[in-house]
């Protein structure tokens, strides 16, 4: 099983704390269109448009062939609230190799996709578009990766199309509780988007370092913050805030913990066991927070709920173990991909 592994824990921690403060004095992020124009995704961008809720929208994906020797399976990887679909760069060029083929897109209200003006997030309805994509693209069976936010929609796939869905894979998925029976505070949708105007790179670094990363900042994550704050200060500053309040909203009202019992297919649960995010924790009593967001106890108990799991801890390492460790989490990946035939 991964381990990070850290040797003199307390000189890990100062360079790592140093090396946060340097970087709240980095350059501003780039400014990026209101549909990301201006970033550059590590493979052709594609668009597959749609008419939904009275309106035409069009999503930006990536399919990959195989470069390795094709094993006849289709992986579709769902990124989380404050990634894209290019931040499987590295995820996508090892199931590459390994012979699969890889369907990346950016949901509706992210990254490359539309941001309407008005639109019904439910999970449900990013379910039945990223559907209707693969039935485009003649996907008929699938492997489904979702991390993070991407992980409660791979859930909420798998739970709608369970025949074509052959294994679940989900990368620290949030939602593996309920925070608002857990007592966290309801935030209306104009709460979200005066919390989600005031977005900056600073911000997302300083959070990102906390939450996702335990201390320990990298120099190739700052791409993945110039990505998120680019989009949120660009042109479409206001639109792109709106669309991510509507979907903060969403993540928060619909929770998948208590469907877990009702996925049928193999489930790999892959665990940074350090992470903490926990959506609303940072208005939360202290109480509240103190046993919201615990992925140590978290995979486990949802682990025991799925009928087919199988739980890969990553000790040490936070809510993106696919970027800071990729060759233990991609070693782990592989293999718990093809216990299933």
């Amino acid at each position: 099983m991964p381990r990070f592994l850290l040797s003199s824990l307390s000189l890990v921690l100062a360079c790592a704390f140093s090396g946060a403060i340097a970087q709240t004095s980095a350059p501003a992020a780039p400014s990026y269109g209101v549909e990301l124009q201006g970033f550059t995704y590590p493979y052709p961008l594609k668009s597959y448009e749609f008419d939904s809720q009275g309106q035409h929208l069009k999503m930006g994906y990536m399919d990959v062939a195989a470069t390795g020797t094709p094993n006849g399976r289709t992986m579709v990887l769902m990124h989380g609230k404050n990634f894209c679909g290019a931040t499987w760069e590295e995820s996508m060029r090892t199931l590459s190799a390994a012979g699969y083929r890889v369907v990346v897109p950016d949901q509706i209200g992210f990254c490359t996709s539309t941001k309407p003006a008005y639109y019904q997030y439910t999970f449900q309805q990013l379910a039945i578009n990223t559907h209707g994509l693969l039935e485009k693209l003649g996907a008929q069976h699938v492997t489904v990766l979702g991390h993070s936010t991407g992980g409660m929609l791979a859930a909420r796939y798998a739970l709608m199309y369970p025949e074509q869905v052959e294994q679940l894979a989900m990368v620290n998925p949030i939602g593996l509780e309920d925070w608002k029976a857990l007592g966290v505070p309801h935030r209306n949708v104009d709460q979200w988007y005066e919390r989600e105007l005031k977005l900056s790179a600073d911000g997302v670094r300083k959070y990102e370092l906390s939450t996702y990363y335990v201390g320990r900042w990298r120099p190739e994550y700052e791409r993945w913050v110039d990505m998120l704050a680019g989009l949120n200060q660009g042109p479409g500053h206001k639109l792109v805030a709106w669309n991510s309040a509507l979907i903060y909203d969403m993540i928060f009202t619909q929770p998948v913990v208590y469907e877990f019992p009702l996925l049928k297919m193999p489930v790999l649960l892959l665990i940074g066991d350090a992470d903490t995010t926990a959506i609303g924790s940072d208005v939360a009593p202290a109480d509240v927070k103190a046993k919201v967001g615990r992925y140590n106890v978290l995979g486990t108990q949802v682990a025991k709920m799925i009928p087919r799991a199988t739980l890969v801890e990553f000790h040490g390492l936070g809510h993106a173990p696919q970027m800071e460790d990729p060759e233990g989490f991609h070693k782990a990946l592989l293999a718990g991909l093809q216990a299933v035939k």
